[in-house]
């Protein structure tokens, strides 16, 4: 890889050098930002030197962006700023992904998601999915220059697999530890066999759970401490170290009292919440590689006036490409000789294929259908327009910000807040109230247990687990926690027009006709429609059948490249096509060119019909609504929600569409490299925007967008690029999704709030509040079972969630 330095701005994207002033830009990757607090820091480390302009890291894609004054900073200096932040290091310098061909590209490129936002980001390093991971991670990462980070899906289901394996483990293992605790023996009545006593019995069942199943939590507690970060790791690992440690001295000094029950259950029921948070969140973003399999692995170009079958990364500009039908176009470039067909809609998301002849372009990726062309190319890997829209769904996925970053912050305050409890309890009796070492430690150890937040690590996955999964009962399939909860706060949603609120399959809508009757007119029209594999002559084909019409034979057939077709029926001529044909061959249009302007501007492609060199009439095509298009715009401007229309097509053919559905902003002849800054200009006004599409075309879109939202029967790419998957292709779930996202955040809230008020009237119950005048002692076991309760309730809360499925049902 190689570093982004450039004078100025680039207001290409690229990362050429531009000059503008007296400023550079320097980007360079990072390693070891384990947490998003991590990243602030750095942000405000580099900001506060007089020379940096402005600074940004890219928490999600390890980077760092630094404009800074040249003359008085260079890269080295910027490393060592970096390395001396102490938040990270400065590993290679890396770019934007730019090299002579798409397939190396797509090794080369860094995909994120969104397990890099996860809280349990730092605790990676003390997990085991890298040597679970080994070394067949290594060599393809080595192969194709990868990062070795969680950004790999691979690494992502190797750490939910370990921290699965450490939970049933600590499971397993705690049952019998809590066995030989007070809790057994006193409250559940069950006398344990105890050949060296109950409290070492219980020492052998609770060391594996704290140092084999609870090292992510110490582990990754020593690396945030490392760091001068306290988080979550830290709050956890003090809990379940102080739990434990204090009961191995006790236990060696002799007392009866320990306490390794609670350390046991502590980490048993976070582990349970982290995995299921893991479960929950589980979703890759491989938008990019998914791009790549648009390409052809192989071509055939013309080596020295012989046809030669080539690795497609291996075509150069100017080299002349012969594409069959049925092959797909590796590159860009234009016809030189042939004609054809093109069905474009992967890379434009456009149902209808379009007529290429010579000096026609052509776009790698989509699919020739009709006849053979050969065409020089043009443009290559990166350039070519499937190529610019990978940098484009990179550049948007990786300028999102992180938006797991509260849990962090506030274990910063709930660690202080738990040892500085533990301490102040400790003191009070040992010191004040003059109550004796182990009473004092008893009420210090159940304050510091009962601070650390279990149920409020559960609030939030819970209600995802059970939304999540109601969402996929209705078709709804929401990538993660972050995006459940995005999706109640859409202020705006752009709906792409083919695909999503369209069928995507053009089908016969109207006939006029002249001198004969409409059915007479279309089975002429069908006969001789029926050698055309052109998804137009399709759906006159189809159409005439579902009317009943009966079609004949037909000889002479001829196709009219990017006009039409001429054929014999029944001993007539029979010619359709456009406008064009007519006037080539000398068919008079009389009145029909003013119906055929008012089909078009009705979204409709009307094609005439001439018989025996007479006009006869016009058969017209067009890309029908869904049947629930128009209700579910309806429904989300019920809900306060801006609806935009965006399409390639026409200023009338998309107003038109726009109009039937009651949508009053649309983006037409909109290219596909312009869709992601249409949602950009949503955004510039202070608006949270969705974006629903189905095309290629509408990944750069659907990753720019706040919430990205794909069509389920549209391309693989929309589908990986978005953070909702709407699997019905029903623009209703759009509704559904909302509703759910909502109800979810309820839930949310309330176990937040919950977990939130039960520790906070917990601690001092905990640290021996009620203990001299009613003389209740709540010991460290109790106050873990207490946790347990308050997950319980927080997990029942979540449960309620079901009763919003009647609704969903209901829509």
């Amino acid at each position: 890889m190689k570093t982004h330095n450039s004078m100025g701005h680039d207001s290409m994207g690229h990362r050429g050098s531009t000059v503008e002033g007296q400023d550079a830009t320097l980007r360079l990757s990072l390693s070891n930002l384990y947490c998003a607090c991590c990243a602030d820091e750095l942000e405000a480390a580099l900001k506060a030197n007089p020379h940096v302009i402005d600074a940004k890291v890219d928490f999600a894609a390890n980077e760092v962006t630094v404009r800074y004054h040249e003359g008085m900073l260079d890269e080295a200096a910027i490393k060592s700023l970096i390395d001396g932040s102490g938040r990270c290091d400065c590993g290679a310098p890396t770019a934007q992904q730019d090299t002579a061909h798409m397939h190396h590209q797509a090794q080369m490129a860094p995909i994120t998601m969104g397990t890099k936002q996860d809280r349990m980001q730092y605790e990676l390093a003390a997990s085991g999915a890298h040597s679970a991971h080994g070394a067949a991670h290594e060599a393809a990462a080595g192969h194709a220059g990868m990062d070795h980070n969680t950004s790999d899906p691979a690494m992502a289901r190797a750490m939910e697999i370990d921290m699965r394996n450490r939970f049933l483990v600590a499971l397993v293992l705690t049952i019998p530890t809590v066995l030989y605790s007070p809790i057994g023996a006193d409250f559940l009545g069950i006398d344990m066999p105890s050949p060296i006593g109950d409290n070492w019995m219980a020492l052998i069942f609770s060391t594996p759970v704290v140092w084999w199943s609870g090292w992510i939590f110490i582990g990754g507690a020593y690396v945030s401490l490392r760091r001068r970060s306290l988080n979550m790791s830290v709050l956890i690992a003090t809990g379940v170290l102080a739990a434990y440690l204090a009961s191995v001295v006790l236990l060696v000094a002799g007392e009866e009292d320990a306490f390794f029950e609670a350390a046991a259950m502590l980490v048993t029921f976070v582990l349970f919440g982290h995995w299921m948070e893991m479960k929950s969140r589980r979703g890759t973003t491989d938008a990019l590689r998914a791009l790549f399999d648009l390409v052809p692995p192989t071509a055939t170009v013309l080596r020295g006036g012989e046809e030669v079958e080539i690795p497609s990364v291996e075509i150069v500009v100017g080299d002349l490409v012969v594409i069959r039908p049925g092959e797909k176009i590796p590159v860009d470039g234009v016809i030189e000789r042939g004609e054809t067909t093109i069905d474009e809609s992967l890379v434009t998301g456009e149902s209808l294929p379009v007529d290429k002849g010579v000096g026609a372009s052509v776009v790698g990726g989509s699919m020739n259908q009709s006849g053979s062309v050969t065409f020089r190319t043009t443009r290559i890997g990166a350039e070519t327009t499937l190529g610019q829209i990978v940098k484009l769904v990179e550049q948007a996925q990786n300028s999102k910000a992180p938006g797991q970053r509260l849990a962090d912050r506030a274990a910063q305050y709930l660690v202080v807040l738990a040892v500085s409890a533990g301490l102040v309890t400790f003191f009070v009796w040992f010191v004040v109230a003059d109550e004796g070492f182990l009473q004092a430690l008893t009420f210090a150890i159940a304050a510091v247990v009962i601070a650390c937040p279990d149920a409020l690590g559960l609030a939030t996955p819970t209600a995802v687990a059970v939304g999540t999964g109601l969402g996929a009962r209705h078709n709804l399939l929401i990538k993660d926690a972050a995006t459940l909860e995005g999706v109640s706060r859409v202020q705006a949603i752009i709906m792409d027009k083919t695909g999503t609120l369209t069928e995507g399959n053009p089908t016969l809508t109207e006939l006029v006709s002249v001198e004969m009757t409409e059915n007479e007119l279309l089975r002429l029209a069908a006969s001789a429609e029926q050698a055309s594999e052109h998804p137009l002559a399709r759906a006159i084909v189809e159409g005439a059948k579902e009317r009943g019409a009966n079609l004949v034979e037909y000889d002479g057939f001829q196709a009219v490249a990017g006009h039409g077709l001429k054929a014999r029926v029944e001993g007539r001529e029979v010619l359709i096509g456009n406008r064009k044909l007519m006037e080539e061959r000398g068919v008079h249009l009389d009145g029909l060119n003013d119906r055929a302007d008012t089909l078009a501007a009705s979204g409709n492609t009307p094609m005439f019909v001439a018989v025996d060199g007479r006009a006869a009439g016009i058969v017209s095509v067009a890309d029908t609504l869904k049947p629930t298009a128009k209700r579910a715009v309806q429904m989300l401007r019920d809900e306060d929600i801006e609806v935009v229309m965006m399409s390639g097509d026409n200023w009338a053919t998309a107003q038109s569409v726009a109009t039937e559905l009651g949508i009053d902003r649309v983006f037409a002849e909109v290219l596909p490299e312009d869709k992601a800054n249409y949602v950009r200009q949503l955004q510039d006004e202070g608006k949270v925007v969705a974006m629903v599409g189905d095309g290629v075309n509408d990944a750069p879109a659907l990753a720019q967008a706040d919430i990205g939202i794909a069509i389920g029967a549209g391309t693989d790419v929309a589908i990986e690029a978005a953070r909702v998957v709407l699997m019905k292709s029903d623009p209703l779930d759009v509704i559904r999704a909302i509703r759910l996202s909502k109800a979810t955040v309820r839930k949310m809230k309330q176990n937040l709030f919950w977990a939130s008020i039960y520790n906070v009237l917990a601690i001092p119950i905990a640290a021996g509040l009620l203990y001299p005048s009613l003389g209740i002692e709540l010991r460290p076991e109790w106050a873990a079972l207490l946790m347990s309760v308050s997950s319980i309730i927080v997990a029942t809360n979540a449960l309620l969630l079901k009763r919003v499925e009647g609704e969903l049902a209901a829509i």
